[in-house]
Formats: structure tokens, sequence, C-alpha cells
């Protein structure tokens, strides 16, 4: 029989394996094959060059103005097939800076790193004293959110925002969230230090774009916690740096007080630096209140008290001999009393505190208020 007229049957595959030796081999080849293939790819991923990522400022015709990570701008090519628009995010190629990829970004990316979105659940009745602070943050805040047709009919603008100013721990931030509670009012919280940029320019954007989304998420309420810290009084000389934080500054001026009108969008600021504010900030037309959140007094010690203890598994708690004896502290002081009150009756293996904790505490916060301003007064 000629090897032509063997069948398929008897065709002997030479690859096949035969026997169990065999099959070993050739499944531990396959496991070699593919891990080898993997590490080509790994490796040929270390060998790529790293892109750019850009955002297109302006396109004209087949090529784009592009600004770089750095702040240059530069007019590239866009590779074929690629279409890209005013305010893209892309990568480019380090070399030509040639634009080979477009990518999704969330319009506020670079904002949402420093911002906190939330919609609080504290209502007015878990703040204790402070009616007359709460009565003037309802008619600013509260109110135009609520009821902005009321001001149509009188015949005047609704107000804009309100700075909040005093000690620290007197509840500034506690108010905010409070009105954006009962206003049911997206709360968007900035601390005004992250506001400020390096590059020129990237401070002042930042602010654009925190207004724009407080438009979008409308009605809300930004929060502009420790102000000062962008908005102290400006001088006519200065590092780079300070001008920057000015430019800064004028952008917020801008937003608050500029042509794009902030209708359901509510601004509050807090600061307990009141005493180095811009003017230009605190000029009616802008902030068109300026609440002062004091200390608080003996009647706002006992509502604040009473307050905290409430939620506790308290018993014989006399609150006005405690009150009597926590002259000056604030509220954050008098929820700290409290808190050491319940670790001195857990040390005693106690669930249920008592009197006598609560003095302990009041003593042992006193007097790390005294070693603070001891410090204070030494070190400045």
């Amino acid at each position: 029989m000629s090897i032509l007229s063997r069948t398929k049957k008897d065709t002997v595959n030479i690859y096949e394996p035969k026997t169990q030796s065999d099959i070993s081999v050739h499944e531990e080849n396959q496991l070699l094959k593919s891990s080898l293939n993997y590490l080509k790819v790994e490796l040929n991923k270390f060998k790529e060059v790293p892109l750019l990522v850009c955002e297109v400022k302006k396109t004209i015709g087949e090529k784009a103005v592009i600004k770089v990570p750095n702040g240059n701008q530069f007019l590239v090519n866009i590779s074929g097939g690629l279409n890209v628009s005013v305010g893209d995010m892309v990568l480019s190629e380090q070399r030509s800076l040639t634009i080979v990829q477009k990518i999704e970004k969330s319009k506020n990316l670079d904002l949402e790193d420093f911002i906190v979105i939330q919609k609080p659940n504290i209502s007015w009745e878990s703040i204790g004293g402070l009616k007359d602070q709460i009565n003037e943050l309802k008619e600013v805040v509260e109110l135009p959110l609520k009821n902005p047709g009321i001001f149509k009919k009188i015949g005047i603008d609704p107000p804009k925002g309100v700075l909040l100013y005093g000690e620290p721990g007197t509840g500034k931030t506690l108010l905010a969230k409070a009105v954006a509670t009962s206003a049911n009012a997206t709360f968007i919280e900035v601390v005004a230090s992250e506001l400020v940029q390096k590059f020129i320019g990237e401070g002042a954007r930042l602010v654009r774009d925190l207004f724009a989304l407080a438009r979008e998420r409308a009605p809300s309420i930004v929060f502009i916690d420790e102000i000062d810290a962008l908005a102290a009084e400006r001088v006519d000389h200065g590092t780079g740096g300070e001008r920057e934080v000015q430019r800064t500054l004028m952008q917020l001026l801008t937003e608050i007080d500029g042509f794009n009108i902030l209708d359901q969008v509510k601004i509050i600021a807090a600061t307990n630096r009141f005493d180095i504010l811009d003017q230009a900030l605190l000029r009616p037309g802008r902030f068109d209140r300026l609440i002062e959140i004091p200390v608080p007094d003996q009647d706002s010690r006992v509502d604040i008290l009473k307050l905290y203890t409430s939620l506790m598994n308290s018993k014989g708690v006399e609150i006005e001999k405690i009150v009597n004896k926590t002259e000056g502290l604030t509220g954050a002081d008098l929820k700290a009393v409290c808190t050491e009150a319940a670790y001195f009756a857990i040390r005693e293996q106690r669930t249920e505190v008592i009197h006598g904790d609560f003095e302990k505490a009041v003593d042992k916060i006193l007097k790390n208020s005294d070693e603070e301003t001891e410090a204070t007064a030494m070190f400045g």
C-alpha cells in the first residue's frame, strides 16, 4: 500500500502526545508558552513612552491648541479619525505632542479632589443655644431657597450669602449643615486653602468650576470654611504666591457679585479670624449678613449640655452645677466634657454616667484649656 493510499484514520500525528509522560510535558510546554507571552506583554508596557494628559483649548482645522500640565500651550496635530473639541481631555505623544487619544473625564474631576458633596442630616433641634443666629441664618439662606417669590413681591433681590465668624468650636460648620438640611439643599463644602494652587490661573479655574457645579446641583449651598486663608487683606507688595492668592480671591468676588446670577445657590463662609479679612469681601452685596457666633452664655451652655446628656445613659446629673464650672467653654468643649465623662464611667466598668464623672471631666477639660492658653502666651 502506498503512502498516498493511506486513510485519514491511519495518519500519524507526530505532535500528538501518546503516553501520560508526553501529556504532562505537553501541558507544561503550553503553560510556559502562555507565561512567556504574558511576560512579553508586560515588558512591552515598560518600553512604551508615557503619554501626556492635556486639555484642548482651541481647534484650528485639523490641528488643535492644547494646554500641557505645566501650563504651556502648543499648536499640535490630531491623529487621523480622531474628533476632538474645546474642553476635551486628550493624550498626546511626548515628542511631537500629537494628539493620539481622547479620554473620558468627569467635568469636575480636579475639583472633586478638594470638595465634599453631601446631603446633611442635622436638624435645628440638634443645636443648643444660638436662637438669634439660627433665625438670621434662616432669613438669609433658607427663606430664599424655599420661598424666592416673596422677595420679588417685596421688590428686593434675594440675599446671596452670609459670613459666620467666631471662636473655634462655636458651631459654625454645624449651623451651615443644619440650614442645608432644613432647606433640602445640596451641601458643597470646601476649605479655602484648597483653592490656592501652584500654577497661575488654576485656583481661579477651581473657583469657576465650584460655582458651575453648585448651579448644576441647585438648590445648593456652598460652604467655604477658613475663608481667611483665601481672603486675607491684600497688600501692595508681595510674593508671586500671594499674587496668585489674590487672583483666586478676585475670581471668588466675581462669582459672588458678577454677571452670572447665583439664583438658587447660596454661599456660607466661616472664619475665626474676622479681623484680617479683606474689606472687599465684607461690603454689602457680597455677604448680606455678618453673623457672629459667640462663645455660649450660661443659658446656651445649659441647652447644649441637656442636648448631649439626653443621648447618654446618665443618672443623677445636675446640669446647673456643671454649667457653673464651664464659663468660657465652647460647644465643642462641652461635647468633649460629655465624651470624657463617658470615658471615666468606662474605666470603672460602668455603663451609666454619673454626676461625679462630669465633675472630673470638666476639671480635665479646663486644665487642658489653661495649658493651651499658657503655651499660646509663651510661644505666640
